[in-house]
Protein backbone atom coordinates (compact mmCIF):
# COMPACT_ATOMS: atom_id res chain seq x y z
CA UNK A 1 0.00 0.00 0.00
CA UNK A 2 1.10 3.72 -0.51
CA UNK A 3 3.49 5.35 2.13
CA UNK A 4 3.99 2.04 4.12
CA UNK A 5 0.34 2.11 5.13
CA UNK A 6 -1.23 -0.95 5.84
CA UNK A 7 -4.98 -2.29 6.79
CA UNK A 8 -5.07 -4.77 10.25
CA UNK A 9 -8.29 -6.70 10.85
CA UNK A 10 -9.02 -7.54 14.48
CA UNK A 11 -11.68 -9.95 16.00
CA UNK A 12 -12.12 -9.58 19.51
CA UNK A 13 -14.69 -10.76 21.97
CA UNK A 14 -17.82 -8.20 22.16
CA UNK A 15 -18.20 -7.12 25.30
CA UNK A 16 -17.33 -3.70 27.49
CA UNK A 17 -13.21 -2.94 27.93
CA UNK A 18 -12.39 -4.58 25.09
CA UNK A 19 -11.62 -1.65 22.59
CA UNK A 20 -9.61 0.38 25.82
CA UNK A 21 -7.32 -2.78 26.07
CA UNK A 22 -6.86 -2.97 22.76
CA UNK A 23 -5.83 0.54 22.02
CA UNK A 24 -4.42 0.76 25.28
CA UNK A 25 -1.33 -1.63 23.76
CA UNK A 26 -1.02 0.75 20.97
CA UNK A 27 -0.97 3.89 23.26
CA UNK A 28 1.77 1.80 26.15
CA UNK A 29 4.09 1.45 22.57
CA UNK A 30 3.59 4.65 21.37
CA UNK A 31 1.90 3.41 17.53
CA UNK A 32 -0.04 6.02 16.11
CA UNK A 33 -3.31 5.14 14.22
CA UNK A 34 -4.54 6.73 11.24
CA UNK A 35 -8.26 5.07 11.52
CA UNK A 36 -10.17 2.49 13.19
CA UNK A 37 -13.28 1.36 12.77
CA UNK A 38 -15.11 -1.06 15.30
CA UNK A 39 -18.58 -2.93 15.26
CA UNK A 40 -20.08 -6.13 15.31
CA UNK A 41 -19.57 -8.54 13.17
CA UNK A 42 -21.69 -11.52 11.67
CA UNK A 43 -21.39 -13.54 14.48
CA UNK A 44 -23.07 -11.41 17.75
CA UNK A 45 -20.38 -12.46 20.05
CA UNK A 46 -17.45 -10.92 17.97
CA UNK A 47 -16.19 -7.72 17.33
CA UNK A 48 -13.98 -6.45 14.40
CA UNK A 49 -11.57 -3.72 14.80
CA UNK A 50 -10.55 -2.30 11.90
CA UNK A 51 -6.47 -0.43 11.97
CA UNK A 52 -5.42 1.81 9.27
CA UNK A 53 -1.70 2.01 10.21
CA UNK A 54 1.66 3.18 8.51
CA UNK A 55 4.94 1.65 9.74
CA UNK A 56 7.58 -0.19 8.07
CA UNK A 57 7.69 -4.78 8.18
CA UNK A 58 8.98 -4.34 11.97
CA UNK A 59 6.23 -1.89 13.21
CA UNK A 60 3.80 -4.05 11.25
CA UNK A 61 5.35 -7.77 13.14
CA UNK A 62 5.51 -5.47 16.65
CA UNK A 63 1.84 -4.83 16.31
CA UNK A 64 0.52 -7.83 15.23
CA UNK A 65 2.80 -9.86 17.46
CA UNK A 66 1.50 -7.29 20.61
CA UNK A 67 -2.13 -8.37 19.31
CA UNK A 68 -2.23 -11.51 19.62
CA UNK A 69 -0.71 -11.28 23.13
CA UNK A 70 -4.33 -9.76 24.38
CA UNK A 71 -6.36 -12.33 25.28
CA UNK A 72 -9.70 -10.39 24.24
CA UNK A 73 -7.93 -11.02 20.69
CA UNK A 74 -9.34 -14.18 18.83
CA UNK A 75 -7.81 -13.04 15.55
CA UNK A 76 -5.67 -10.80 14.00
CA UNK A 77 -4.58 -10.57 10.34
CA UNK A 78 -2.90 -7.63 7.89
CA UNK A 79 -5.31 -6.85 5.35
CA UNK A 80 -3.13 -7.78 2.11
CA UNK A 81 -3.03 -7.76 -2.43
CA UNK A 82 -5.31 -4.48 -2.21
CA UNK A 83 -8.51 -5.27 -0.21
CA UNK A 84 -11.51 -3.71 -0.27
CA UNK A 85 -12.01 -0.13 1.80
CA UNK A 86 -14.51 1.98 2.02
CA UNK A 87 -15.11 4.89 3.98
CA UNK A 88 -18.31 7.26 4.98
CA UNK A 89 -18.17 10.80 5.34
CA UNK A 90 -20.65 13.62 6.58
CA UNK A 91 -20.22 16.81 4.97
CA UNK A 92 -22.28 20.20 5.68
CA UNK A 93 -21.60 22.90 3.25
CA UNK A 94 -22.77 26.41 2.38
CA UNK A 95 -25.49 26.76 0.44
CA UNK A 96 -26.93 29.68 -1.75
CA UNK A 97 -28.86 29.89 -4.83
CA UNK A 98 -25.41 30.92 -6.93
CA UNK A 99 -23.40 27.26 -5.99
CA UNK A 100 -26.17 25.61 -5.31
CA UNK A 101 -26.07 23.51 -9.01
CA UNK A 102 -22.23 22.94 -9.22
CA UNK A 103 -22.37 21.66 -5.28
CA UNK A 104 -25.37 19.55 -6.66
CA UNK A 105 -23.70 18.12 -9.62
CA UNK A 106 -20.57 17.47 -7.54
CA UNK A 107 -23.19 15.28 -5.69
CA UNK A 108 -24.55 13.55 -8.95
CA UNK A 109 -20.79 12.81 -10.15
CA UNK A 110 -19.56 11.62 -6.76
CA UNK A 111 -23.05 9.04 -6.37
CA UNK A 112 -23.59 11.00 -3.25
CA UNK A 113 -26.50 11.82 -1.45
CA UNK A 114 -28.27 15.41 0.11
CA UNK A 115 -29.39 13.94 3.68
CA UNK A 116 -30.59 17.04 4.98
CA UNK A 117 -31.09 20.48 3.08
CA UNK A 118 -32.13 24.10 4.09
CA UNK A 119 -30.82 27.80 2.48
CA UNK A 120 -27.85 28.28 4.40
CA UNK A 121 -26.55 24.95 4.12
CA UNK A 122 -26.46 21.36 2.98
CA UNK A 123 -25.18 18.06 4.85
CA UNK A 124 -24.18 15.13 2.24
CA UNK A 125 -22.88 11.79 2.64
CA UNK A 126 -20.02 10.79 0.62
CA UNK A 127 -19.54 6.69 0.62
CA UNK A 128 -16.37 5.20 -1.01
CA UNK A 129 -12.43 4.88 -1.28
CA UNK A 130 -10.55 6.92 0.62
CA UNK A 131 -8.86 8.95 -2.36
CA UNK A 132 -12.81 9.37 -3.59
CA UNK A 133 -13.32 11.08 0.12
CA UNK A 134 -10.73 13.42 -0.40
CA UNK A 135 -11.61 14.28 -3.76
CA UNK A 136 -15.12 15.34 -2.62
CA UNK A 137 -13.76 17.34 0.17
CA UNK A 138 -11.05 19.17 -2.22
CA UNK A 139 -13.83 19.68 -4.37
CA UNK A 140 -16.39 21.01 -1.66
CA UNK A 141 -13.77 23.41 0.12
CA UNK A 142 -14.65 26.61 -2.47
CA UNK A 143 -18.06 26.34 -1.46
CA UNK A 144 -17.05 26.56 2.47
CA UNK A 145 -16.98 23.61 4.30
CA UNK A 146 -19.06 24.15 7.75
CA UNK A 147 -18.30 21.07 9.57
CA UNK A 148 -17.53 17.15 8.61
CA UNK A 149 -16.89 14.14 9.70
CA UNK A 150 -15.53 10.81 8.49
CA UNK A 151 -16.13 7.32 9.76
CA UNK A 152 -12.47 5.75 9.07
CA UNK A 153 -11.79 2.79 6.46
CA UNK A 154 -13.44 -0.57 6.90
CA UNK A 155 -12.22 -3.34 5.05
CA UNK A 156 -12.57 -7.12 3.60
CA UNK A 157 -10.54 -9.30 1.53
CA UNK A 158 -11.97 -9.73 -1.86
CA UNK A 159 -13.44 -13.07 -3.08
CA UNK A 160 -14.45 -15.71 -0.28
CA UNK A 161 -11.00 -15.36 2.03
CA UNK A 162 -12.40 -14.51 5.33
CA UNK A 163 -10.36 -14.16 8.53
CA UNK A 164 -11.17 -17.50 9.74
CA UNK A 165 -11.04 -19.07 6.74
CA UNK A 166 -6.77 -18.35 6.45
CA UNK A 167 -5.76 -20.92 9.56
Amino acid sequence: MENNKFVIAVYVDNKSGVLTRVTGMFTRRAFNIDTLTVGETERSEYSRITICMRGDEYVKEQIINQLKKLVVVKKVEVLENEPIKRELMLIKVRNDSAMRNDIMTAVDVFRASVIDYSPEGMCIEVTGSPSKIDAFVKLMEPFGILEMCRTGIVALDRGTVTLFSRD
